[in-house]
């Protein structure tokens, strides 16, 4: 095979999307969530992973962060990997990694992307259903679960575990 071969194999494969963020606590627990501009519903602070500037995951999580909520935190462990199919666009990898527990200073220091987000709220994990429905939701729960277990990352589709546990 050629190089010429090979560049169009390559442009032919499909193509899928990756997106990466971060679950920050406060100190009782609660959830950090963002309100974007442009869909309704709630999420976490991520976004997608510019990975044609060479960012990975981790990185992409951390540059979303410092843009959406102006904290420039360095993620800690992976929690979930989702493979999320969606109608109309191609499939995403979705990485969860732990933020952490926030300080009340970092809290304090939380300043919003006003050009996609409209607010930032603490959520109980026993509400978290209620601001993050369908797969984003069961995404969440399931990287708590690891978080609270101890376990190593779950993989999931469509906010389902698959695999062996």
């Amino acid at each position: 095979m050629t190089t010429s071969d090979y560049a169009t194999y390559i442009a032919g494969l499909p193509r899928i999307l990756s997106a990466a963020a971060t679950i920050f606590r406060d100190a009782r627990g609660r959830i950090l969530l963002v309100e974007p501009n442009y869909r309704d519903g709630w999420a976490l602070p991520g976004g997608t992973i510019e990975s044609d500037t060479g960012e990975g995951p981790r990185q992409g999580a951390r540059r979303e962060t410092a843009e959406e909520i102006g904290l420039d935190i360095e993620p800690g462990r992976l929690l979930a990997v989702d493979w999320a199919r969606g109608p109309g666009r191609p499939p995403i990898a979705a990485y969860l990694y732990d933020g952490g527990v926030l300080s009340e200073e970092q809290l304090g220091a939380i300043r919003l992307q006003e050009e996609e987000l409209l607010s930032w709220r603490l959520v109980d994990r026993a509400d978290l259903s209620g601001h993050l429905p369908g797969r984003l939701g069961a995404r969440v729960a399931a990287a708590l679960e690891v978080l609270d277990s101890g376990a190593g990352a779950v993989e999931l589709e469509d906010g389902v575990p698959v695999g062996p546990r």
